[in-house]
């Protein structure tokens, strides 16, 4: 891998040399500045303020040759124009073809200038983190809140190009108005969903939104996922090709996803019979349901690891233990058995690989289509969770084969039996392993140095979650990059679930929360809302599962909201906000506050407290992947195994928190339940409030 540095030096454009970031410079103070520290030449705050000011004039360097070369294409492109309205009096085709070849000539121009700013953002990133890296504090969180905050910002006319983006716009809107169409012109305003096939403007357009990292549906779903989208630029150093790509096993990963939400919702409608059936409170359908997530906590680290040497033999594993899973807590009912329920599910939580299957996207899937595939695993979930509880809702019928009986209780047992008996068949016939876990396996050898080559494979492809290629090629040219000074051990991936969390600066543990609270929230409501319908509202099964469905259906049509619209107009952490108040605003609404409890106030406020906790979701998981460190990127200790155990978890304690406030009587489980949201909800937002200048 050739070092920043070197890459740096090898792709500036030759009459620009003199306006690149000096990294070469940087890293030699840096050195400097960590031999003085050393020797008590000076102290840190001194230092800090030292190489701000020498990274200042950096980048205002950087912005003003910027600006200058924006003001150089404007120019032209007016000029240009004069031309093209010329055109508009005397048509003629042959001039026509020349002024839009004048305009491919900016084009050119333009993108030569987007990779300019794109060499020199990474430049100021990567010699942000190597500062970090050498001095042990996060010289980062202070520059970036400093200087891009400040309203004469510099930093900003770097990472959000609105000068550039202008540019980009005039040139497509005259390129598209040169669209000859039997001696009409075609206006992109007028005709909006027109798009302009020009080869010059999709580069133009591809460089800009690597730059901003432009936010649409199919992106917000790949964060919502945890699996971003990689560079394309990266995609010839990409190891997946079209040959090795197999369909059908991707398939069959999104069907897992599918299956396990199916199963992990249909139960929620009638647990609460369930438990009375087998002689316990209603209340205890908050262990039935948690106990499956309990489980997860620890098959999602297992999965984790087991998912660097294989794909199938964990599916394999997941669908045998789900078909016993499920096969327990139908049988439970005629054996009259409580324990054997919650073995069931506890057994229906161990063959959670949700784990596996993000990672066979990350992993396994071509560059070109691993956004679609991202975007598919949260629509499989999404539609999981909504048909769980519709299915539950048709399973409204009673009858005895034998001794089993099969009813309401039994019949989501019974039919996620059969289910994940033809997911294991069609597993075995059709699923492929990928070629490079069959390659590890041949060229295995018993010797240290084939011992060694496995390691450095299973650690090249645990890469799961929350960086893409990009970031990866950064990470490995800083290493090789920092090689005369730092430690193998300081680039290395977590080892353990300590380790991952001594990596957590302040801005992620704040986001861990936000995910820990947002998950916390919507298990109380789901988790309990049998309960609470029957004994306010007197709702039967079918009304709960149709209520429960209709709340899993919003979920693709409010992150199509999110995606499309509402990120291209706030930033992520100003929706990170706004979401956590409206979350708040629906749990507190929840609250019995009178003796007459309606069905309107329980539902306005279960849709917006469950509405915005997904559109929180999505937005977290965005802000998340940008702040975290890039060493939780690999290991089976990464950042979204952090992610999910942290949800997991907050799964656990709410339903824990249902059966405990049962005790108390079903006439104070509502209030009871809603107080831990509440209070862990206003210590989010103030811990949001605490990091916002770091949430960039």
């Amino acid at each position: 891998m050739v070092n920043f540095g070197k890459k740096l030096m090898a792709d500036q454009v030759e009459e620009w040399k003199g306006y690149y970031i000096n990294y070469k410079l940087m890293k030699k103070m840096l050195r400097q500045y960590v031999e003085q520290t050393q020797h008590g030449g000076k102290d840190r705050e001194q230092v800090l303020k030292e190489f701000s000011r020498i990274l200042d004039d950096q980048i205002e360097r950087i912005v003003l040759f910027l600006l200058q070369q924006q003001g150089r294409l404007a120019s032209r492109i007016e000029e240009l124009g004069e031309q093209r309205t010329a055109l508009l009096e005397q048509y003629d085709i042959a001039q026509v073809s020349q002024l839009r070849d004048a305009y491919r000539e900016v084009g050119f121009d333009l993108i030569k200038l987007l990779r300019f700013v794109d060499m020199n953002a990474t430049g100021i990133r990567k010699i942000l983190k190597k500062f970090d890296k050498r001095f042990g504090y996060k010289f980062t969180d202070y520059y970036v809140t400093t200087r891009a905050n400040h309203p004469y910002s510099q930093l900003q006319q770097v990472f959000k190009q609105v000068g550039i983006v202008a540019v980009v716009g005039a040139l497509s809107h005259n390129l598209e108005n040169l669209q000859h169409h039997e001696g009409s012109f075609v206006s992109i305003y007028d005709h909006p969903t027109v798009t302009l096939k020009d080869p010059i403007i999709d580069q133009v357009n591809h460089a800009v939104q690597k730059l901003t990292h432009a936010t649409n549906f199919m992106q917000f779903l790949g964060q919502h996922s945890l699996i971003v989208q990689e560079d394309e630029q990266s995609g010839s150093e990409d190891r997946i090709d079209d040959q090795n790509y197999h369909f059908m096993s991707l398939m069959l990963n999104l069907v897992n996803t599918f299956l396990y939400m199916v199963n992990t919702y249909i139960i929620v409608p009638t647990a609460d019979d369930y438990a009375v059936s087998l002689g316990a409170a209603a209340t205890v359908c908050g262990i039935i349901i948690g106990s499956m997530a309990v489980a997860q906590v620890f098959s999602s680290v297992y999965f984790s690891a087991w998912s660097n040497r294989s794909y199938f033999r964990p599916l394999v594993f997941s669908s045998i233990m789900l078909f016993l899973g499920n096969l327990l807590y139908a049988l439970a009912y005629d054996l009259n058995s409580l324990l054997l329920l919650l073995i069931g599910r506890l057994l229906c939580g161990l063959g959670s690989a949700r784990a596996v299957n993000r990672r066979y996207i990350s992993d396994c899937v071509p560059l070109k289509m691993r956004l679609q595939a991202s975007a598919g695993f949260v629509s499989a979930s999404a539609l999981g969770m909504a048909c769980g509880p519709a299915l539950a809702g048709f399973l409204q019928i009673k009858f005895k084969i034998y001794w089993l009986s099969f009813n309401q209780s039994t019949l989501p047992g019974w039919v996620m039996c059969i289910a994940w008996l033809i997911y294991l068949l069609w597993l075995w016939l059709t699923f492929k392993e990928p070629e490079h876990f069959s390659k590890s396996l041949v060229n295995e050898q018993p010797s240290e140095s084939g011992h060694q080559g496995n390691a450095n494979l299973e650690e090249g492809l645990a890469q799961p979650l929350l960086i893409g290629t990009e970031q990866r090629q950064d990470e490995s040219s800083e290493d090789n990059d920092d090689s005369e000074v730092a430690s193998e051990n300081s680039h290395g991936p977590a080892t353990s679930i300590a380790s991952a969390y001594r990596l957590l600066t302040p801005s992620v543990k704040a986001q861990l929360l936000i995910y820990f609270m947002l998950k916390y929230a919507m298990e109380i409501l789901l988790s309990e809302s049998s309960v609470v319908t029957t004994y306010y509202f007197s709702w039967s099964t079918s009304a709960v599962a149709i209520f429960l469905a209709i709340l899993g259906l919003t979920v693709l049509p409010v992150n199509a909201i999110v995606g499309s619209y509402i990120t291209n107009l706030y930033e992520d952490r100003q929706i990170l906000l706004a979401s956590e108040v409206m979350v708040l605003i629906g749990i507190i609404m929840s609250f019995r506050f009178t003796p007459h409890y309606s069905i309107p106030q329980y539902v306005i406020s279960a849709l917006i407290t469950f509405v915005f906790a997904e559109v929180l979701e999505g937005v977290n998981l965005s802000l998340l992947s940008r702040v975290m460190s890039s060493r939780l990127s690999r290991g089976t200790y990464n950042g979204g195994l952090l992610s999910t155990e942290a949800g997991t978890l907050a799964r656990v304690v709410a339903d824990a928190t249902i059966t405990a406030a049962g005790y108390l009587g079903t006439d104070l489980l509502l209030n009871i339940t809603l107080l831990p949201p509440l209070v862990i909800c206003i210590v989010s937002i103030a811990a949001t409030l605490y990091t916002y200048n770091t949430l960039y």
